[in-house]
C-alpha cells in the first residue's frame, strides 16, 4: 500500500462545519449532563475530529437551575475563587450559587472536562448557559439534544 493512503487526513479549520445543539439540563445530574455538552463542544462525536482543532459545535443549555446532584453535595460542595490580592480568598457553596448564579456552576463543570490551554479557552466560548428555558438563539435554530 503507498504511503499516500496510510496517511490519516488531519482536517483544517475551514473543513469543519460547525452545528447549534440544545440540551435542557431540568432534573439530571450536573456531571451527566456536563460530560455529554463537553464532548459536544470538543467536537468528538464526529469522524473528522482532529485533537488540535477546535472541531466542536455550539451548545446552548436551558434550565441550569434546575440541575440536580447526588449524595450530599447539595450542602458540602463549595468553589474556591482566589483574586491574587491578600484576602482576596472567596468560598461559595453549591446551595447558594445555583439559586444566585446557575449558570457559573454548570460552566465551572464543563470548563473541567475541556482542554486547559489556548485550544480549550476557544472552546468554552461556544458554550452558552442560561437560567430559565428562553435563550437568545434561536435564529440559529438549534437542534435539541435528548439526555
Amino acid at each position: 500500500m503507498p504511503l499516500a493512503q496510510r496517511l490519516t487526513h488531519s482536517f483544517k479549520q475551514n473543513e469543519i462545519e460547525k452545528k447549534w445543539y440544545l440540551v435542557d439540563a431540568s432534573g439530571h445530574t450536573l456531571g451527566r449532563v456536563a460530560s455529554r455538552v463537553a464532548h459536544l463542544l470538543r467536537g468528538k462525536h464526529k469522524p473528522t475530529f482532529t485533537p488540535n482543532v477546535d472541531s466542536g459545535d455550539y451548545v446552548v443549555v436551558v434550565n441550569a437551575e434546575k440541575v440536580k446532584v447526588t449524595g450530599k453535595r447539595n450542602e458540602l460542595k463549595t468553589y474556591f475563587h482566589y483574586t491574587g490580592y491578600p484576602g482576596g480568598a472567596t468560598v461559595e457553596s453549591f446551595k447558594e450559587l445555583i439559586k444566585t448564579k446557575p449558570e457559573r456552576v454548570f460552566e465551572h463543570a464543563v470548563k473541567g472536562m475541556i482542554p486547559h490551554n489556548r485550544l480549550g479557552a476557544r472552546i468554552i466560548k461556544k458554550l452558552k448557559v442560561y437560567r430559565g428555558s428562553d435563550h437568545p438563539h434561536k435564529a440559529q435554530r438549534p437542534e435539541l439534544i435528548k439526555l
